[in-house]
């Protein structure tokens, strides 16, 4: 079993940045890709980012890719995700999840899900 919370959600002008933190228990964290997803309203969720176990591999959706940086410390049982030169249609609810590298950027082999964190990015 593997439980999820995210933090470091908030509102932030455009341009701006924020770092999200993703607190992992259990102590089968190591087994594990880690992956932000987002949904903005009434809007289809989708794949933001996934790092392998290790942290040696890392995937991102086409629209951060050069912006955003996902990163994990297994020591700590942490997941992060650094947001640079955020947009408006940037905003919404992100979500960390457990599951497997190779499908989860098609939203599928997904086993644990936090609750999220909402980014509002302002014009």
């Amino acid at each position: 079993q593997v439980q999820l919370a995210e933090s470091g959600g908030g509102l932030v002008q455009a341009g701006g940045s924020l770092r999200l933190s993703c607190a992992a228990s259990g102590r089968t964290f190591t087994n594990y890709a880690m992956g932000w997803f987002r949904q903005a309203p009434e809007k289809e969720r989708e794949f933001v980012a996934a790092i392998s176990w290790s942290g040696g591999n890392t995937y991102y959706a086409d629209s951060v890719k050069g912006r955003f940086t996902i990163s994990r410390d297994n020591a700590k049982n942490m997941v992060y995700l650094q947001m640079n030169s955020l947009k408006p249609e940037d905003t919404a609810v992100y979500s960390c999840a457990a599951g497997r590298m190779a499908t989860m950027a098609r939203l599928y082999g997904i086993d644990y899900w936090g609750k999220g964190t909402l980014v509002t990015v302002s014009a």
